[in-house]
Protein backbone atom coordinates (compact mmCIF):
# COMPACT_ATOMS: atom_id res chain seq x y z
CA UNK A 1 0.00 0.00 0.00
CA UNK A 2 2.89 2.32 0.76
CA UNK A 3 4.25 2.16 -2.82
CA UNK A 4 0.76 2.70 -4.22
CA UNK A 5 0.24 5.74 -1.99
CA UNK A 6 3.58 7.14 -3.16
CA UNK A 7 2.55 6.74 -6.82
CA UNK A 8 -0.61 8.73 -6.10
CA UNK A 9 1.24 11.37 -4.07
CA UNK A 10 4.03 11.86 -6.63
CA UNK A 11 1.85 11.54 -9.73
CA UNK A 12 4.28 8.97 -11.12
CA UNK A 13 2.18 6.13 -12.48
CA UNK A 14 2.70 2.65 -13.92
CA UNK A 15 0.87 1.48 -17.04
CA UNK A 16 -0.88 -1.32 -15.11
CA UNK A 17 -2.13 -1.88 -11.58
CA UNK A 18 -3.66 -4.86 -9.80
CA UNK A 19 -5.53 -4.30 -6.53
CA UNK A 20 -6.76 -7.46 -4.83
CA UNK A 21 -7.46 -9.08 -1.45
CA UNK A 22 -10.10 -9.73 1.20
CA UNK A 23 -10.31 -6.19 2.57
CA UNK A 24 -12.95 -4.71 0.24
CA UNK A 25 -13.12 -1.32 1.98
CA UNK A 26 -9.42 -0.52 1.50
CA UNK A 27 -9.46 -2.01 -1.99
CA UNK A 28 -12.29 0.29 -3.06
CA UNK A 29 -10.77 3.31 -1.31
CA UNK A 30 -7.51 2.93 -3.21
CA UNK A 31 -9.31 2.13 -6.46
CA UNK A 32 -11.13 5.47 -6.26
CA UNK A 33 -8.02 7.37 -5.16
CA UNK A 34 -6.01 5.93 -8.03
CA UNK A 35 -8.79 6.53 -10.54
CA UNK A 36 -9.17 10.19 -9.52
CA UNK A 37 -5.41 10.70 -9.61
CA UNK A 38 -4.98 9.15 -13.07
CA UNK A 39 -7.69 11.14 -14.86
CA UNK A 40 -10.11 13.98 -14.20
CA UNK A 41 -13.28 12.50 -12.59
CA UNK A 42 -15.35 14.45 -15.12
CA UNK A 43 -13.43 13.01 -18.08
CA UNK A 44 -15.72 10.36 -19.56
CA UNK A 45 -14.02 10.38 -22.97
CA UNK A 46 -10.85 8.74 -21.68
CA UNK A 47 -12.36 6.36 -19.12
CA UNK A 48 -13.72 2.86 -19.78
CA UNK A 49 -15.14 0.44 -17.23
CA UNK A 50 -15.51 -3.35 -17.59
CA UNK A 51 -16.91 -5.65 -14.92
CA UNK A 52 -17.58 -9.38 -14.56
CA UNK A 53 -16.76 -12.47 -16.54
CA UNK A 54 -16.84 -12.61 -20.33
CA UNK A 55 -14.80 -9.46 -21.01
CA UNK A 56 -13.09 -9.50 -24.42
CA UNK A 57 -9.32 -8.93 -24.01
CA UNK A 58 -9.11 -7.76 -27.65
CA UNK A 59 -11.49 -4.88 -26.86
CA UNK A 60 -9.33 -3.80 -23.91
CA UNK A 61 -6.18 -3.91 -26.05
CA UNK A 62 -7.87 -1.91 -28.81
CA UNK A 63 -8.98 0.78 -26.34
CA UNK A 64 -5.56 0.88 -24.72
CA UNK A 65 -3.89 1.41 -28.10
CA UNK A 66 -6.18 4.37 -28.82
CA UNK A 67 -4.59 7.74 -28.04
CA UNK A 68 -6.36 9.71 -25.29
CA UNK A 69 -8.56 12.62 -26.34
CA UNK A 70 -7.10 15.95 -25.07
CA UNK A 71 -5.71 14.21 -22.00
CA UNK A 72 -2.39 12.85 -20.76
CA UNK A 73 -3.67 9.28 -20.50
CA UNK A 74 -6.53 6.87 -20.98
CA UNK A 75 -7.75 4.75 -18.02
CA UNK A 76 -9.37 1.34 -18.37
CA UNK A 77 -10.85 -0.09 -15.15
CA UNK A 78 -11.45 -3.86 -15.13
CA UNK A 79 -13.19 -5.41 -12.10
CA UNK A 80 -13.87 -9.04 -11.10
CA UNK A 81 -12.82 -10.28 -14.53
CA UNK A 82 -11.40 -13.62 -13.42
CA UNK A 83 -8.36 -12.97 -15.66
CA UNK A 84 -6.06 -13.62 -12.70
CA UNK A 85 -7.64 -16.97 -11.84
CA UNK A 86 -7.89 -18.26 -15.41
CA UNK A 87 -5.64 -17.83 -18.44
CA UNK A 88 -5.54 -14.52 -20.29
CA UNK A 89 -2.43 -14.81 -22.44
CA UNK A 90 -3.47 -11.93 -24.73
CA UNK A 91 -3.21 -9.37 -21.91
CA UNK A 92 -0.17 -11.08 -20.38
CA UNK A 93 1.65 -10.64 -23.72
CA UNK A 94 0.35 -7.09 -24.13
CA UNK A 95 1.35 -5.63 -20.72
CA UNK A 96 5.14 -5.39 -21.48
CA UNK A 97 4.49 -3.42 -24.68
CA UNK A 98 1.72 -1.10 -23.50
CA UNK A 99 1.83 2.57 -24.56
CA UNK A 100 2.57 5.09 -21.80
CA UNK A 101 -0.64 6.91 -22.72
CA UNK A 102 -2.86 4.20 -21.20
CA UNK A 103 -3.29 2.58 -17.81
CA UNK A 104 -5.01 -0.72 -17.04
CA UNK A 105 -6.44 -0.84 -13.50
CA UNK A 106 -7.45 -4.37 -12.45
CA UNK A 107 -9.50 -4.88 -9.25
CA UNK A 108 -10.02 -8.48 -8.14
CA UNK A 109 -10.96 -10.38 -4.98
CA UNK A 110 -8.89 -13.48 -5.66
CA UNK A 111 -5.83 -14.12 -7.79
CA UNK A 112 -3.49 -16.99 -8.63
CA UNK A 113 0.08 -15.78 -8.22
CA UNK A 114 1.25 -18.39 -10.75
CA UNK A 115 -0.94 -16.73 -13.39
CA UNK A 116 0.99 -15.19 -16.34
CA UNK A 117 -1.01 -11.97 -16.25
CA UNK A 118 -0.32 -11.60 -12.52
CA UNK A 119 3.41 -12.00 -13.16
CA UNK A 120 3.30 -9.49 -16.03
CA UNK A 121 1.60 -6.81 -13.91
CA UNK A 122 3.97 -7.57 -11.04
CA UNK A 123 7.00 -7.06 -13.31
CA UNK A 124 5.87 -4.09 -15.40
CA UNK A 125 3.22 -2.48 -13.20
CA UNK A 126 2.21 -2.48 -9.54
CA UNK A 127 0.49 -5.27 -7.57
CA UNK A 128 -1.06 -4.43 -4.18
CA UNK A 129 -2.76 -6.87 -1.84
CA UNK A 130 -5.30 -5.62 0.70
CA UNK A 131 -5.47 -8.00 3.65
CA UNK A 132 -7.72 -8.01 6.70
CA UNK A 133 -6.19 -5.48 9.07
CA UNK A 134 -4.87 -6.42 12.50
CA UNK A 135 -6.38 -5.19 15.76
CA UNK A 136 -3.82 -2.42 16.29
CA UNK A 137 -4.42 -0.96 12.81
CA UNK A 138 -8.21 -1.12 13.20
CA UNK A 139 -8.09 0.58 16.61
CA UNK A 140 -5.80 3.31 15.28
CA UNK A 141 -8.16 3.89 12.33
CA UNK A 142 -11.27 3.99 14.54
CA UNK A 143 -9.68 6.34 17.08
CA UNK A 144 -8.51 8.62 14.25
CA UNK A 145 -12.06 8.79 12.87
CA UNK A 146 -13.51 9.53 16.32
CA UNK A 147 -10.86 12.17 17.02
CA UNK A 148 -11.85 14.06 13.87
CA UNK A 149 -15.41 14.17 15.22
CA UNK A 150 -14.19 15.17 18.72
CA UNK A 151 -15.50 11.93 20.22
CA UNK A 152 -14.01 9.92 23.09
CA UNK A 153 -14.34 6.22 23.87
CA UNK A 154 -12.95 3.94 26.57
CA UNK A 155 -10.88 0.85 25.77
CA UNK A 156 -13.64 -1.45 27.09
CA UNK A 157 -16.28 0.23 24.90
CA UNK A 158 -14.00 0.06 21.89
CA UNK A 159 -13.49 -3.68 22.43
CA UNK A 160 -17.26 -4.14 22.71
CA UNK A 161 -17.69 -2.22 19.45
CA UNK A 162 -15.16 -4.48 17.68
CA UNK A 163 -16.81 -7.59 19.10
CA UNK A 164 -20.05 -6.51 17.46
CA UNK A 165 -18.64 -5.35 14.13
CA UNK A 166 -15.87 -7.87 13.51
CA UNK A 167 -12.76 -6.88 11.55
CA UNK A 168 -14.40 -6.00 8.21
CA UNK A 169 -13.58 -2.32 7.60
CA UNK A 170 -16.65 -1.67 5.46
CA UNK A 171 -18.90 -2.88 8.26
CA UNK A 172 -16.89 -0.93 10.87
CA UNK A 173 -17.25 2.21 8.72
CA UNK A 174 -21.05 1.81 8.49
CA UNK A 175 -21.44 1.10 12.21
CA UNK A 176 -19.25 4.10 13.08
CA UNK A 177 -21.47 6.34 10.95
CA UNK A 178 -24.52 5.09 12.86
CA UNK A 179 -22.78 5.57 16.20
CA UNK A 180 -21.67 9.12 15.36
CA UNK A 181 -25.19 10.10 14.30
CA UNK A 182 -26.71 8.49 17.40
CA UNK A 183 -24.35 10.35 19.76
CA UNK A 184 -24.60 13.74 18.04
CA UNK A 185 -24.33 16.51 20.61
CA UNK A 186 -22.27 14.35 23.00
CA UNK A 187 -18.52 13.81 22.96
CA UNK A 188 -18.37 10.52 24.90
CA UNK A 189 -19.47 7.20 23.38
CA UNK A 190 -20.64 4.68 25.99
CA UNK A 191 -21.10 0.92 26.00
CA UNK A 192 -24.86 1.52 26.18
CA UNK A 193 -24.64 3.48 22.90
CA UNK A 194 -22.85 0.58 21.22
CA UNK A 195 -25.37 -1.98 22.52
CA UNK A 196 -28.29 0.21 21.46
CA UNK A 197 -27.28 1.15 17.93
CA UNK A 198 -24.60 -1.22 16.60
CA UNK A 199 -25.81 -4.35 14.83
CA UNK A 200 -24.17 -7.55 15.93
CA UNK A 201 -22.91 -9.61 13.01
CA UNK A 202 -24.07 -13.21 12.61
CA UNK A 203 -20.60 -14.45 13.61
CA UNK A 204 -20.85 -12.28 16.74
CA UNK A 205 -24.21 -13.78 17.64
CA UNK A 206 -22.81 -17.28 17.17
CA UNK A 207 -19.92 -16.33 19.48
CA UNK A 208 -22.38 -15.02 22.09
CA UNK A 209 -24.41 -18.22 21.77
CA UNK A 210 -21.30 -20.38 22.34
CA UNK A 211 -20.40 -18.19 25.33
CA UNK A 212 -23.89 -18.71 26.75
CA UNK A 213 -23.51 -22.47 26.19
CA UNK A 214 -20.11 -22.45 27.95
CA UNK A 215 -21.55 -20.51 30.89
CA UNK A 216 -24.52 -22.92 31.03
CA UNK A 217 -26.97 -20.11 30.32
CA UNK A 218 -29.36 -22.32 28.40
CA UNK A 219 -32.20 -19.84 28.08
CA UNK A 220 -29.91 -17.16 26.65
CA UNK A 221 -28.30 -19.63 24.23
CA UNK A 222 -31.70 -20.76 22.95
CA UNK A 223 -32.96 -17.18 22.68
CA UNK A 224 -29.95 -16.31 20.52
CA UNK A 225 -30.67 -19.36 18.36
CA UNK A 226 -34.32 -18.34 17.92
CA UNK A 227 -33.17 -14.79 17.05
CA UNK A 228 -30.97 -16.20 14.28
CA UNK A 229 -33.89 -18.25 12.95
CA UNK A 230 -36.06 -15.11 13.01
CA UNK A 231 -33.38 -13.41 10.89
CA UNK A 232 -33.94 -16.20 8.31
CA UNK A 233 -30.59 -17.83 8.98
CA UNK A 234 -30.83 -21.47 7.78
CA UNK A 235 -30.35 -23.96 10.66
CA UNK A 236 -27.66 -25.82 8.71
CA UNK A 237 -25.66 -22.60 8.30
CA UNK A 238 -25.98 -22.02 12.04
CA UNK A 239 -24.77 -25.58 12.61
CA UNK A 240 -21.81 -24.94 10.30
CA UNK A 241 -20.89 -21.80 12.26
CA UNK A 242 -21.25 -23.60 15.60
CA UNK A 243 -19.00 -26.40 14.29
CA UNK A 244 -16.45 -23.87 13.06
CA UNK A 245 -16.50 -22.12 16.43
CA UNK A 246 -15.94 -25.38 18.32
CA UNK A 247 -13.11 -26.29 15.90
CA UNK A 248 -11.49 -22.91 16.57
CA UNK A 249 -11.85 -23.40 20.32
CA UNK A 250 -10.32 -26.86 20.05
CA UNK A 251 -7.33 -25.44 18.16
CA UNK A 252 -6.95 -22.58 20.65
CA UNK A 253 -7.23 -24.94 23.63
CA UNK A 254 -4.55 -27.20 22.14
CA UNK A 255 -2.22 -24.25 21.50
CA UNK A 256 -2.79 -22.86 25.00
CA UNK A 257 -1.84 -26.27 26.43
CA UNK A 258 1.48 -25.97 24.55
CA UNK A 259 2.11 -22.53 26.04
CA UNK A 260 1.53 -20.51 22.84
CA UNK A 261 0.81 -16.83 23.54
CA UNK A 262 -2.03 -14.70 22.15
CA UNK A 263 -0.03 -13.42 19.17
CA UNK A 264 0.97 -16.96 18.21
CA UNK A 265 -2.61 -18.21 18.58
CA UNK A 266 -3.92 -15.34 16.43
CA UNK A 267 -1.40 -16.24 13.74
CA UNK A 268 -2.12 -20.00 13.82
CA UNK A 269 -5.90 -19.57 14.01
CA UNK A 270 -5.79 -16.81 11.36
CA UNK A 271 -7.86 -14.36 13.40
CA UNK A 272 -7.32 -10.84 14.73
CA UNK A 273 -5.53 -10.68 18.11
CA UNK A 274 -8.62 -9.31 19.90
CA UNK A 275 -10.64 -12.28 18.59
CA UNK A 276 -7.87 -14.65 19.71
CA UNK A 277 -8.16 -13.15 23.20
CA UNK A 278 -11.89 -13.79 23.25
CA UNK A 279 -11.39 -17.37 22.01
CA UNK A 280 -8.80 -18.01 24.73
CA UNK A 281 -11.23 -16.81 27.41
CA UNK A 282 -13.98 -18.98 26.00
CA UNK A 283 -11.75 -22.04 25.59
CA UNK A 284 -11.01 -22.02 29.33
CA UNK A 285 -14.67 -22.93 29.95
CA UNK A 286 -14.19 -26.30 28.22
CA UNK A 287 -11.86 -29.24 28.58
CA UNK A 288 -10.07 -30.62 25.53
CA UNK A 289 -12.26 -33.73 25.72
CA UNK A 290 -15.46 -31.66 25.80
CA UNK A 291 -14.37 -29.72 22.70
CA UNK A 292 -13.43 -32.91 20.86
CA UNK A 293 -16.85 -34.37 21.70
CA UNK A 294 -18.57 -31.15 20.56
CA UNK A 295 -16.82 -31.27 17.19
CA UNK A 296 -17.82 -34.93 16.74
CA UNK A 297 -21.41 -34.16 17.75
CA UNK A 298 -21.60 -31.40 15.13
CA UNK A 299 -20.51 -33.89 12.45
CA UNK A 300 -23.01 -36.50 13.68
CA UNK A 301 -25.80 -33.91 13.78
CA UNK A 302 -25.15 -32.88 10.18
CA UNK A 303 -25.22 -36.52 9.09
CA UNK A 304 -28.49 -37.13 10.98
CA UNK A 305 -30.13 -34.21 9.18
CA UNK A 306 -28.84 -35.25 5.75
CA UNK A 307 -30.10 -38.82 6.21
CA UNK A 308 -33.52 -37.58 7.32
CA UNK A 309 -33.37 -38.95 10.87
CA UNK A 310 -34.14 -35.53 12.38
CA UNK A 311 -35.22 -32.05 11.21
CA UNK A 312 -32.57 -29.37 10.81
CA UNK A 313 -34.18 -26.89 13.24
CA UNK A 314 -34.64 -29.46 16.01
CA UNK A 315 -31.16 -30.97 15.56
CA UNK A 316 -29.40 -27.67 16.30
CA UNK A 317 -31.71 -26.99 19.24
CA UNK A 318 -30.87 -30.39 20.78
CA UNK A 319 -27.14 -29.69 20.30
CA UNK A 320 -27.48 -26.35 22.12
CA UNK A 321 -29.51 -27.89 24.95
CA UNK A 322 -27.00 -30.72 25.36
CA UNK A 323 -23.98 -28.45 25.83
CA UNK A 324 -25.70 -25.75 27.89
CA UNK A 325 -27.38 -28.15 30.35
Amino acid sequence: MKMLAEDIKNGSFKTSYLLYGDEAYLRNQYKNRLKNALIDPADTMNFSHFEGKGIDPAEIISLSDTLPFFSERRLILIEDSGFFKNKCDELADYIPNMPDTSCLLFVETEVDKRNRLYKAVQKYGRVTEFQTQDERTLIKWILGTLQKEDKKITEATLQLFLERTGSDMENIHMELEKLLSYTEGRNVITSEDVKEICTMQISGQIFEMIRAIAEKKQRQALDLYYDLLALKEPPMRILFLIARQFNQLLLVKSLMAKGVDKAGIASRAKVAPFIAGRLMTQARSFTLRQLEEAVRDCVDTEEAVKTGRISDTLSVEILIVRYSA
